[in-house]
């Protein structure tokens, strides 16, 4: 029995060829997209799940209150580790970390500038990836001493065993191979090449020697002992600032938190200081997609087998009068569809793995296809049987209600009653696709809005390069040569790059400060020399700049006009601060930058002389020398003056650009699944168009006999279609207008969405949904009408 079924379905398979075609391109296309989306959804899970115990890591972050806003800071002082240790016992191990930042390490005449990590001894215990040599416990416990990732251990020694080896950091001292650490995973939050002991820190730089509770500069991580959970540390730990150190906490009501590992990844943002979501909003929406899409190749596969019931109709009415029951008929019809959806998973394999590379350049992912797991395929036996149920569950159940007598008889009635459901699922499918174009030219209106935003500052032509010893030490020479160089007009250093903040200190007196006012943290810039503003190019609205006078500057602040606007200065100049730094005096005023985000209002920020706070050196190329030509000059003299570390810069204008990478990504993978959604809904309608041109041959025939015009031919065949995508555009338009709508609500400067974009995307739909069935409707209506009317119906 199941052998004759398996040799009907694929006669009927082979006999229809086009159609055949149609369904097995249309879900194969659907099932590969939605698989490539369930296997990015899943390596966007997995971050960090690899690791033995992630369940109990934290990262140790605290709320602080500014005049009622509450925001999350992950910047922490190191007596704070101390106190977790010795009042909170249901805590396994801590860990105090540095930001992980780039390094130069020298092995004879090997250079690397590589991201590493500077960790308190229990950094291994706490995350324990995998040593190829030494043990977790020793390996980060001598000052003096570096672990090496297996690939940056071959870069600088070969292949030859470094373990007590030295490698020289920063060009200032040796240390000691302790440890070889297999390469992280490509899902691991963590990307550092090495791990060199807190203790080197402590040995070597006298500011965090003395580094105490007001200073929040580094980072934390805990360990909870196995089947502690956070709910039994929460109220212990929330309050240790406080009852540690309450001059400094208590008026900014800080509150110490843990945010689990297990969200690192993907819940990012944080609003009143509680988790709000991040990258899990948009791994949700494409996972969301990947399930609209393969339902629209369902429902093609659904109308493209309703569509011929005729075809079917007499083998139906057959089959029932020699003794078949609905259930045998419902079997077979399963039968064919899976048969389809086997052939169309096999399919969508080969184009999976044809598209994976250029996905993963596009995502920076690291996806592949698990042909080695059993579980995989476990998966996929499941997910084409439920695609194969899905997709032939209306066909089946809807050929084998034909009743034989009416069949047989030749009263079988399948015109429009029957055409009712299949309009409904049109209708749907039409309906996810324009709310996919809806969402992408929304998408791209929001990136065009904030990068057309005024910076503040110019960009163009304006290199970053990290201060190390060398160039800290030489930086009056290196200014110098490259002023006299020709190549650069302008150059300063400042304690962070122009696309960033990475001090944020507390103001707590000014004139006009209300009662129980806080502001426990402001956005602060360090510079090292009058010349700053000019280079990077910011506008000084009242007062002047720095004048390059240690004694003079030291107690002067300048501030943008969102920290006047803070502070509500009617008069700013003279005005006096007192801050962590000490009491300052208001010489000058900047018109404001987006420093941080694109996206929200620029920072109130305080822009203060402190000469040796460094971190960047910016400087201006001169607009007349060529950028490959400026860079080829500028190398050799960088190297001179800073002979451990290769040539490394930053463009300022990519710098910024970066920023829009989460939102640009999220507009190509929607533009990219729209594409592709429309174009498996366009090869439905393209049969179902096929199929009404035949079913209507010989009434074109004679409407042709009567005088009707091509033109007018083709208005007939065509106008149904387009009502349905009309429909389609109307349901589709509100309901992508409330979760756009939503969406927008976590930028502060953004888009409003106007009707131009429904219309927009219903022209797109409609003009497709037109080229995609001209082709069948301009064929019918050049047929010969002779022929036509011949032909046996």
């Amino acid at each position: 029995m199941l052998r004759s079924y398996f040799k009907t379905a694929w006669r009927n398979l082979v006999g229809n060829k086009v159609y055949s075609a149609l369904n097995i391109l249309g879900l194969a296309a659907g099932m590969a997209i939605a698989l490539l989306i369930g296997l990015w959804v899943y390596y966007q899970y997995s971050f960090d799940k690899f690791m033995p115990g992630y369940q109990q890591n934290y990262q140790v972050q605290y709320v602080s209150n500014n005049n009622g806003n509450k925001f999350a800071i992950h910047s922490l002082c190191l007596p704070l580790a101390e106190a977790l240790r010795k009042d909170i016992p249901e805590i396994s191990y801590v860990a105090q970390s540095d930001w992980m930042g780039p390094h130069g390490l020298v092995v004879g005449d090997k250079k690397l500038y590589l991201d590493g990590a500077i960790a308190g001894s229990d950094f291994l215990k706490i995350f324990p990836y995998e040593l190829l040599k030494g043990s977790p416990g020793e390996v980060i416990k001598e000052p003096y001493s570096i672990v090496l990732t297996q690939s940056t251990a071959i870069s600088l020694f070969g292949h030859e065993d470094p373990i007590n080896k030295l490698v020289r950091i920063d060009n200032t001292h040796d240390l000691k191979v302790t440890g070889i650490l297999k390469d992280l995973p490509r899902n691991s939050s963590f990307q550092f090449n090495y791990i060199i002991p807190f203790g080197y820190l402590l040995a070597t730089a006298n500011w965090v020697q003395s580094a105490g509770w007001g200073n929040n500069s580094f980072q934390i991580f805990v360990a909870l002992k196995p089947n502690v959970s956070y709910a039994q540390v929460e109220p212990k730990i929330r309050m240790l600032l406080q009852k540690n150190a309450p001059a400094i906490y208590k008026p900014v009501k800080a509150e110490v938190f843990m945010h689990p590992m297990k969200d690192w990844h993907l819940y990012t943002d944080f609003k009143d200081g509680k988790s709000a979501g991040g990258l899990i909003d948009y791994v949700r929406m494409f996972g969301i997609i990947g399930l609209l899409v393969l339902l629209i190749a369902c429902i093609n596969f659904m109308n493209l087998s309703t569509a011929r019931s005729e075809k079917r109709a007499k083998e139906v009415g057959i089959r029932k009068a020699i003794g078949s029951r609905r259930k045998d008929l419902i079997l077979q019809f399963l039968i064919e569809s899976f048969m389809i959806t086997v052939v169309a998973f096999l399919l969508s394999l080969l184009l999976l793995q044809s598209v994976i590379p250029a996905f993963n350049t596009l995502t920076k992912s690291n996806i592949g296809i698990p042909y080695s797991s059993f579980v995989f395929w476990m998966l996929m036996l499941s997910y084409v049987l439920f695609t194969g149920l899905l997709s032939g569950s209306r066909p089946a159940f809807y050929l084998s209600s034909f009743q034989p007598v009416k069949v047989l008889k030749g009263r079988l009635q399948v015109g429009r009653s029957a055409s009712w459901p299949r309009k409904i699922l049109v209708v749907m499918q039409f309906s996810c696709s324009i709310a996919l174009i809806v969402s992408t030219i929304i998408i791209y209106q929001q990136i065009r809005h904030a990068k057309d935003r005024p910076m503040g500052f110019d960009a163009d032509r304006l290199l970053m390069t990290a201060v190390s010893s060398d160039l800290s030490r030489n930086y009056p020479a290196l200014k110098n040569e490259l002023l006299n160089s020709g190549v650069v007009t302008s150059i300063t250093k400042s304690s962070s790059p122009t696309n960033d903040i990475w001090s944020w200190n507390p103001v707590e007196e000014w004139e006009g400060k209300q009662p129980g006012e806080t502001i426990s943290g402001m956005a602060t810039v360090a510079v090292s020399d009058g010349d700053y503003f000019k280079t990077v190019g910011m506008t000084i609205k009242e007062g002047a700049a720095f004048v390059n006078n240690l004694g003079a500057d030291s107690s002067k602040v300048i501030l943008n006009e969102a920290a006047v606007k803070l502070f509500r200065f009617k008069q700013p100049l003279n005005q006096v601060l007192r801050t962590s730094m000490g009491t300052l005096r208001v010489t000058g005023v900047v018109k404001d930058a987006l420093m941080m985000s694109p996206f929200t209002p620029a920072e109130a920020t305080l822009f203060i002389y402190r000469p040796g706070w460094e971190s960047t050196i910016l400087y201006r190329l001169s607009p007349a020398v060529s950028t490959p030509q400026a860079i080829a000059r500028l190398t050799p003299i960088f190297s001179k003056y800073n002979p451990s570390f290769p040539y490394i810069y930053t463009f300022a204008d990519e710098s910024y650009a970066a920023k829009f990478g989460l939102e640009t990504l999220i507009g190509k993978l929607a533009g990219l699944f729209a594409a592709l959604a429309i174009f498996i809904s366009c090869l439905g309608l393209f049969g179902l168009a096929a199929y009404t041109a035949e079913q209507r041959t010989k009434e074109i025939g004679i409407r042709k006999v009567l005088g009707a015009t091509v033109s007018q031919v083709w208005l007939l065949l065509s106008k149904d279609f387009i009502m349905l995508v009309l429909i389609s555009c109307v349901i589709a338009s509100p309901i992508a207008f409330y979760f756009l709508q939503n969406w927008l609500q976590k930028y502060n400067y953004r888009i409003s969405i106007g009707p131009g974009v429904f219309i927009a995307a219903a022209f797109v739909a409609i003009a497709l949904t037109l080229l995609t069935i001209s082709f069948q409707a301009i064929r019918a209506a050049l047929m010969n009408p002779a022929k036509s009317l011949r032909t046996d119906q």
